[in-house]
């Protein structure tokens, strides 16, 4: 019988109705009860970390609980983590950067309703997520909606749909079915090289570009001890290179030696630089493209290569590899 341990966190999940509104109330083992029978399969043990709605999950958990998963690694077969839905996507591509290598499954998994209401996910996602941790396939995932994804590729895309999270530009890598789970994986022998890896930096920003939008915010940003900036440009990653250059700004922030990421607002099909002269001119300034990376793996793989290292040069060679499948180059 496989070993799991349910780690819960809060969120909706957990979540009980108040007079402020819904507020993640319910402990691992009030929900390990709930499940019943479903549970029957593996031996379950509940751990509770916090009890968090998951807009108040910050760095610092990601790193409490990379560390707190290697020192129990060896003892389970899987791991199952329960998070609100929206950060859970933020939690899920740190948690594939920190733990480098794990031996087992690592799955997290919420709800759009709280377990116990009427028409709920929670006991389905659940389970789901019980099953994939079970499974002996290592990594990092998510299960939600009868999906399995990669937690380095997956986004909320919907605020209130039951189908709330997407794998982003990459497969799903199983689906449950009339046949139950169906994977779609290479079981790899285990690395021995496992280590936690928790380390990082949250001193970065994330730009939204705008048309008018004033380049001067990259003054502002290093005058405050920003370490690097992640731009969310036009199209394929277009920016002004005109009137409101943005591209003399990145030059001169990438020659002070500060890591400017540059990427797509569009969610689907990534972004490419050297097809306008607006990407190559943000290439030829510095730029770092992050193809077609979900936003929360690049927000996520910049605060750990920080983390690691303050060298853009290094952080250009980190973005420059796939370390996780978070990544593909065309």
């Amino acid at each position: 019988m496989k070993r799991i341990l349910m780690i819960n966190t809060g969120g909706t999940f957990s979540s009980r109705p108040g007079p402020s509104g819904l507020a993640p109330e319910l402990t691992g083992g009030e929900i390990a009860a709930q499940l019943g029978g479903g549970i029957a399969s593996v031996k379950l043990e509940v751990e509770d970390y916090c009890s968090l709605d998951s807009a108040n999950i910050r760095p610092e958990d990601w790193s409490r609980l990379a560390l707190r998963i290697g020192e129990i690694i060896a003892a389970y077969d899987g791991v199952v983590i329960i998070h609100g839905t929206d950060t859970m996507a933020y939690t899920a591509s740190m948690l594939s950067f920190m733990l480098q290598n794990p031996p087992i499954p690592i799955v997290l998994t919420g709800s759009q309703l709280p377990l116990g209401a009427p028409m709920s996910d929670a006991a389905d996602n659940c389970l789901c997520a019980i099953e994939m941790a079970s499974s002996g396939y290592s990594g990092v995932f998510v299960a939600f909606n009868r999906k399995i994804m990669l937690g380095c590729r997956t986004s909320k895309v919907r605020t209130v749909s039951f189908n709330a999270f997407e794998s982003i530009n990459y497969p799903n890598v199983g689906e449950f079915n009339a046949f139950g789970l169906q994977l779609n994986l290479r079981r790899d022998n285990p690395s021995p090289l496992f280590r936690v890896q928790e380390a990082y930096s949250d001193r970065i920003a994330v730009l939204k570009l705008f048309p008018g939008m004033d380049p001067d915010i990259f003054r502002f940003l290093q005058e405050h001890g920003y370490e690097g900036v992640y731009i969310e440009g036009f199209g394929l990653g277009g920016v002004p290179f005109l009137k409101g250059d943005f591209t003399a700004e990145i030059r001169r922030a990438s020659d002070a030696g500060m890591p400017i990421l540059v990427g797509s607002q569009c969610r689907y099909e990534g972004s490419n630089l050297r097809v306008y002269e607006t990407g190559q001119r943000i290439l030829e300034c510095g730029g770092i493209p992050v193809h077609n990376m979900t936003q929360e793996a690049v927000v996520t793989k910049l605060m750990w290569c920080l983390g690691q290292t303050k060298r853009r040069e290094d952080i250009l060679r980190f973005f420059q590899q796939n370390l996780v499948q978070e990544v593909s180059f065309s």
